[in-house]
């Protein structure tokens, strides 16, 4: 018999679990808005995280590691210092007239730092999910953490999601803010703690790729 390269083992692991990621949402009665994409063109629309402040070099940053990981394109409308607001305003020149059909969105942790109202600030995610979501596009919601001690956020991420029908990964500095060996300050990971983050993300989004029906590169 012919032996399977390990490799082989790991990408058919990965394929499940992405594809188990979206069936589970589905099946706990929260169907994903615009389910299945039209197609792979995904925008990143977010704050410090999604730019990639603190990876040692452009390379090691959030999203060319998911690009790396996935190998698909992903346009990144990151922007240091952003609140939802801030996104909220830039939404349509910066996404929506990218015409995506996957959208990212990590936006919350400038509101809590500068003290914004948690009501306007999931007001204001709910508004861009739901102006994203006419476009066509599919959500994908990055929860972030609200608080030194509780976590004030957590549950108005999950309840936005099902709300909206948006995909969502939780909290995704869990795990690594509190991990010194994986930050480079306070609020930004290191090269190490942004591959740690494409470790939670990577599966939902290829799930939300692979069913997509056009194929994701021109041969």
């Amino acid at each position: 018999m012919k032996k399977v390269h390990p490799y082989v083992w790991i990408l058919a692991v990965i394929l499940l679990w992405s594809i188990w990621q979206i069936t589970s949402a589905v099946l706990t009665n929260h169907p994903i808005t615009n389910y299945p994409p039209k197609g792979h063109r995904v925008v990143a629309l977010g704050d410090s995280l999604i730019v990639g402040i603190g990876a040692g070099s452009p390379e090691g940053g959030f999203i060319p590691v998911l690009e790396k990981r996935l190998d698909t394109a992903i346009v990144n409308k990151g922007v240091s210092g952003d609140t939802t607001r801030d996104g909220l305003m830039r939404l349509e020149n910066d996404v929506l007239n990218e015409n995506p059909d996957i959208v990212i969105v990590l936006l919350g942790g400038n509101d809590y730092l500068r003290q914004i109202p948690e009501e306007e600030t999931f007001a204001n995610l709910r508004t861009i999910i739901s102006q994203t979501q006419s476009h066509g596009a599919v959500v994908m919601l990055l929860g972030v953490h609200g608080g030194l001690l509780v976590d004030h956020f957590d549950d108005n991420f999950a309840a936005l999601a099902k709300e909206t029908g948006s995909l969502f990964v939780p909290n995704v500095l869990d795990g690594i803010i509190d991990n010194k060996t994986l930050m480079s300050d306070e609020i930004h990971p290191n090269d190490r703690g942004y591959e740690k983050i494409v470790d939670k993300i990577a599966p939902s989004l290829l799930g939300l790729i692979l069913a997509a029906p056009e194929v994701v590169k021109e041969q």
